[in-house]
């Protein structure tokens, strides 16, 4: 993997090509006849739209992947671990199959890459019940376990190295580091990943979600359901746990115990990873300062983080 697999091989392009008309045309390439209703939904990193189209289901979610970012190859393994879990009966998001089994489609002139999901209708639960916690904590655990059945040969692998070193070269790289908390920024994520890497050494790694929070699991009718795998890397099992309940209070230590039963009774779980989540949480930090440090040419990352780059920005990030 190179250092820059994350956020792509070059400079990622923006999307201004992505025009309403062409959105359709895509679509309409697989067979769709779309109505010409489109209304985009939340995400930062791609262009996701619900579009209408003519006949059953009605409507179905089109992902156009921001250029030269993710390959073909880091793409299809998202895909194949969503569709593991789709034959598993795990409840997620798979990507729709045309023309001999393929989910991933070129706009050819742009080389915007697209795929077709079903609409998944629910919420994010703004916080979960006390007898929901073990449903959630059984549900990962079925999700690790199909992970563990297939090797990621193209996904990040989350360590030190790739979420540190390497992001804090892209933060130098792209010069947003203030002159005020440079020297001090740096010491910090190199003492953390230096303090860590031993850490992982003797921790099993294997395809998992990557950032299972709240915001990416829906609450539907049926029950629970995981979406958005767009950051699915290799990585410790205990990444995908900790997200759910980042809080070090002791009402959040307590629900993450809950969630991690629950998880024990469908999967081994290696409770040495545990020590791995302050280092996560540090290296997440990073990762997501490095992440609006290669996106901030996009208008939308600038209207997003508006205090990106300032001295408070850097000085609440070391605190």
């Amino acid at each position: 993997m190179s250092k820059t697999s994350a956020w792509g091989e070059r400079e990622t392009r923006l999307f201004h090509e992505l025009t309403p008309d062409k959105i359709l045309t895509a679509v309409e390439s697989l067979g769709f006849v779309c109505t010409g209703r489109i209304l985009q939904l939340n995400s930062m990193e791609n262009r996701v739209y619900e579009i209408e189209i003519d006949g059953s289901p009605g409507s179905l979610i089109a992902k156009f992947y921001r250029p030269q970012r993710w390959s073909r190859e880091q793409i299809a393994e998202e895909h194949r671990f969503l569709l593991d879990l789709g034959d598993a009966e795990i409840p997620v998001v798979a990507p729709l199959l045309f023309r001999e089994e393929q989910s991933i489609f070129s706009m050819d002139e742009e080389g915007i890459m697209f795929s077709v999901f079903p609409k998944c209708r629910g919420r994010s639960p703004d916080e979960l019940m006390d007898d929901q916690i073990p449903q959630i904590g059984r549900l990962v655990a079925r999700m690790h376990g199909v992970g563990a059945t297939r090797r990621s040969d193209h996904r990040l692998h989350i360590s030190p190295e790739t979420y540190g070193f390497d992001n804090l070269d892209i933060l130098l790289q792209e010069d947003v580091l203030s002159d005020r908390v440079r020297d001090a920024y740096c010491d910090l994520v190199e003492e953390i990943c230096t303090l860590s890497e031993p850490m992982f050494a003797d921790i099993g790694v294997q395809r998992i979600h990557g950032d299972c929070h709240f915001g990416n699991i829906i609450l539907g009718q049926s029950g629970f359901s995981l979406v958005d795998f767009d950051d699915m890397v290799v990585g410790p099992c205990v990444q995908d746990l900790w997200l759910l309940f980042p809080g070090r209070d002791e009402e959040s230590k307590e629900r993450f115990s809950l969630c991690l039963e629950a998880y024990e009774q469908m999967k081994e779980f290696d409770r040495r990873s545990l020590r791995l989540i302050e280092p996560l949480r540090g290296l997440r930090i990073i990762h997501f300062s490095a992440w609006i440090a290669k996106r901030y040419q996009d208008p939308s990352f600038q209207r997003a983080f508006p205090d990106y780059g300032t001295e408070r920005y850097w000085s609440e990030e070391l605190r």
